[in-house]
Formats: structure tokens, C-alpha cells, sequence
């Protein structure tokens, strides 16, 4: 029997809950008037937002459209100023990403990413958007999670010590409060819908773009999922229960003067019109299971039926049984010899014979907190004054099934001179001034886009059966065409 009880336990639990409450304080939020739990300063929760702040540029690229990122800065900031919190070092930034996401970061720093710009409407969207992200940070939803997070922890810890019997299931207690801040997120996600919309009205924009903005973005993320990918907006931002029909309720609660307000449709279009959308090829793309970069000008193959990812760091491929990983990436060495050194010098790993030039067979150590033992295929080259380096490994049991299709691919890096594959560009939004009466379907006809039908409808907040008026600023698709081997 363990020497604590269950009553000792939770007496342990509380008085460490106490114990830190007492250190950081239960303080009451501006925005949202309610008793918060903050460990975590104003001071930290800034600096740790700019520097995640660079993370996220590092992953994601800064949209290269001046005037872009200052209109959308412009209306974030109007909004911020309206806010509880307008002393905080606020920025507004688009990223280059295609898929269809906002968010926020501790502190002030918020990202759009020109995928979801591209599917806007109007200012007011915009707007829409930007205020629940503002929300997040004026009612300091990522400390409230990170402080909760700390004093759940520290609870689990002071169980783990108090009992040994508690460690097998810590596991499982960490799953229960995971499903537990996904709820608080639900929660978190209307408080941010309400606050948006606050920010929206004071600021003079029609509150009615919200509930649209939403059903906008629903309607993407149930096409995403059809097609078998990861819903971004939807995976990010937990959908509280009825949300549009909540908005609308409280628009409707809303004095009369604030029911309505600026749309500003046109304007918007135009700061858009030009933007990329969708994947750029111009940061490589794939025919079939062939992967080209045209700005750095070179190809690599990867197995048929791996499912493959392009990101800014790397292009890679998994196995279909997830057990296997073939991956290019930049390397931070200037120099071949000096690329493999410093691979080797890492602690763990084991250098086998060579294979071709440049190739090298290699394996890690088993320890006890690393048991598993990964054997693969690592090689550095030079092209175009860069070293690439291009990597194959899997389990060490696994080896021998995957080894002869890591060799066959990693071999297959090679130059690109040809212009078909090098001079691509990138899907765009095109604006169409509307010059009769027409559907969507024959606007499709008369103004192809270089996407399908349902596309074009989301793209431009209609459904695919609408009826288009005479002078209206339509969005097609145009360009993005890629050689098909």
C-alpha cells in the first residue's frame, strides 16, 4: 500500500494549486470583466509573442505585397485602438500561405494568410476576422491556457511524487486534460466571436459581414474535407455550437445605429485583385511523384504511393505505412565536407559504409530513452552554390523493405535547364468587372477560371446557382498552369 492516501493526495494537489495561485493571482480581465488565472506577466506574454512572432515568418514567409500588408496593418490597427488592450506593441502581418487561416499570438502579433484574403468579400470581413483574433489576445486566451497547463502539470507532478501508483496512468490523465482545454478553446472561440464583433461595431463596420465571414469559411473547410485534407480554419478554431446563428443574435441585440455600418466591397476587391492563390509553384511543385523547384532549379523523385509535402524547409515523402521518410532539405553547412562532419559529429549516430558519391549509410544507438534504432541513407551535394541535404530512414527492422526504394530516389536529384518546368507562375485573382446580367456558370464560361465551379463560387461568397448583376466586381481564377511531365 502506498503511504499516501487518496485524501493526502488532493490535499498535496490543493495546497500546490493554492501555493501558485497565491504567486500569480486570480487578476480580472478588461475585456472580458471575468476573474482570469495569469502566471504569466504582461511583460512575458509580449515577449513571447514576438518571438514566435519570428518562428511563424520563418516558417511561413511574409506575403510580398507592400501595399497589401499595409492596408490589412491599417485596418487591424483601427480595430486594436477600439480594443481593452491598445497599449500593446500590436502588429498585423500577411503571411504567404495558401491555406485559409488567421491567428494570433500572445502579446499583439497577428497573422492572416493570403489564402484566406483571397476568399474575403469585403473590408467588413476583413474586419470580422481580424477583431476575433483580437479577441484572443485582449482576453489573454493563450495565457489562460498556458497558466492552466502550468498549474495542471504541477499538479500531475505532485501525484507522480505522491504515488507511484499514479505513473501509469499520467498518460491518460494528460489525454482527459487535453479534451478538457479543447472545450475551454469552444469557449474561448465564442468569448472571441463576441469581442470581434465589439471591435467591429465601435469601429464602424457592418456587423452583418461576420455571420458571413463565418458561413464563408465553414463552407471551405467542408470542401477541404471532402477532398481528404486537414479543414486549417476549422482545425485551429474549435466551432462553438451554433455560431452564425449566435452572431446574429447579437447583432440583432445591437442598438439600431450599430446594426449596420461600412462594407466597403470594391475597395476591398482591389486590394486583392492580383493576389496568388492556392499552392505557388514558384516554391516547387509536383508532377505525379516528381518533385521540381524552378527558383532553385532542380528535381528529385519520390516512390509511388508515398504521400508527399512541400513546406519552406523541406520536401519529403512518407511511407504509406507512416514507417518511412525520404527528405530533402537546405543545409546550414557551406561546404559538402563540412555538411557531413557536422552530421556525424551528433551524438548517437553511427557511420556506416558509403554508398555512391556523396552517399553514406548511417544508423543511431539505442539508449534507454531512445531504444528504437533507425537505420537510413544520408548524402550532401552542391548545386546552384547551396548544399542540399538529401536523407532516407526508417526503423532498423524496417531496413531491408525500404532500403532499394530510398536508394533508387535519393539518386535521383538532377539539374533542371529546361524552361517548361522552370517559368511557372502561380494561380491569381483576376477581377472582372461584370459587363451584362449573367449566372455564375456562364461568367465561368465567358471568364474561364483555372478552378472548378465550386471553387469559383466560394471564392466569391455565392452560391454556384447565382445570378450575377450587370457592373458587379466578380473574382475569376486565372493562370497557374503546369506542365504535365
Amino acid at each position: 500500500m502506498n503511504r499516501f492516501s487518496g485524501d493526502r493526495i488532493r490535499t498535496l494537489l490543493a495546497t500546490a494549486a493554492a501555493a501558485v495561485l497565491l504567486l500569480g493571482g486570480c487578476a480580472v480581465n478588461p475585456a472580458t470583466g471575468q476573474r482570469q488565472l495569469a502566471l504569466i506577466s504582461e511583460q512575458q506574454e509580449i515577449a513571447l509573442g514576438q518571438q514566435e512572432a519570428q518562428n511563424a515568418l520563418a516558417q511561413f514567409g511574409r506575403y510580398d505585397d507592400a501595399a497589401l500588408q499595409e492596408y490589412v496593418a491599417g485596418v487591424g490597427r483601427k480595430l486594436a485602438a477600439a480594443s481593452e488592450r491598445p497599449e500593446l506593441p500590436w502588429t498585423f502581418t500577411v503571411v504567404d500561405d495558401p491555406m485559409v487561416n488567421a491567428f494570433a499570438l500572445p502579446g499583439g502579433p497577428i497573422f492572416v494568410t493570403r489564402g484566406i484574403l483571397a476568399h474575403f468579400g469585403s473590408e467588413a470581413e476583413l474586419a470580422s476576422v481580424l477583431g476575433h483574433e483580437i479577441g484572443h489576445v485582449t482576453a489573454r486566451h493563450s495565457v489562460e491556457q498556458m497558466s492552466s497547463a502550468q498549474l495542471a502539470n504541477l499538479g500531475l507532478g505532485v501525484a507522480m511524487i505522491a504515488s507511484e501508483g499514479f505513473r501509469p496512468y499520467a498518460g491518460l490523465a494528460m489525454q482527459g486534460m487535453q479534451l478538457m482545454f479543447l472545450k475551454f478553446s469552444r469557449d474561448d472561440e465564442s468569448q472571441s466571436d463576441e469581442l470581434g464583433l465589439r471591435y467591429v461595431t465601435r469601429t464602424g463596420y457592418d456587423p452583418n459581414q461576420m455571420p458571413k465571414m463565418f458561413a464563408t469559411l465553414d463552407r471551405i473547410s467542408a470542401a477541404q474535407g471532402e477532398g481528404g485534407r486537414i479543414p486549417v480554419w476549422a482545425s485551429t478554431h474549435p466551432n462553438p455550437d451554433r455560431r452564425a446563428e449566435r452572431t446574429v443574435e447579437r447583432i440583432a441585440a445591437l442598438p439600431a445605429d450599430q446594426q449596420t455600418g461600412t462594407v466597403d466591397r470594391d475597395g476591398y476587391l482591389r486590394h486583392v485583385d492580383g493576389i496568388v492563390f492556392g499552392d505557388d509553384p514558384r516554391q516547387g511543385y509536383f508532377v505525379g511523384q516528381r518533385f521540381y523547384h524552378p527558383e532553385l532549379a532542380f528535381r528529385l523523385d519520390f516512390p509511388d504511393g508515398w504521400k508527399t509535402i512541400n513546406t519552406r524547409q523541406y520536401v519529403a515523402a512518407i511511407g504509406p505505412e507512416k514507417d518511412a521518410v525520404i527528405m530533402l532539405a537546405m543545409a546550414k553547412a557551406t561546404t559538402v565536407a563540412e555538411a557531413t562532419q557536422a552530421f556525424f559529429a551528433g551524438e548517437g549516430i553511427e557511420r556506416g559504409p558509403s554508398w555512391r558519391q556523396g552517399f553514406t549509410n548511417f544508423r543511431t544507438v539505442a539508449t534507454q530513452e531512445q531504444p528504437n534504432v533507425v537505420r537510413g541513407l544520408i548524402g550532401f551535394l552542391e548545386h546552384g552554390g547551396r548544399v542540399y541535404q538529401l536523407v532516407g530512414y526508417t526503423a532498423e527492422a524496417r531496413w531491408a523493405t525500404h532500403q532499394p526504394a530510398m536508394e533508387a530516389k535519393l539518386a535521383t536529384f538532377r539539374a533542371v535547364t529546361d524552361r517548361r518546368h522552370l517559368e511557372v507562375s502561380p494561380k491569381r485573382v483576376e477581377l472582372v468587372e461584370l459587363p451584362d446580367r449573367m449566372t455564375l456558370a456562364t461568367f465561368n464560361q465567358r471568364f474561364p477560371s483555372t478552378v472548378d465551379l465550386g471553387a469559383l463560387a466560394i471564392v466569391n461568397g455565392v452560391e454556384e446557382t447565382a445570378t450575377l448583376e450587370r457592373g458587379t466586381l466578380i473574382k475569376r481564377i486565372g493562370g497557374g498552369e503546369l506542365p504535365d511531365s
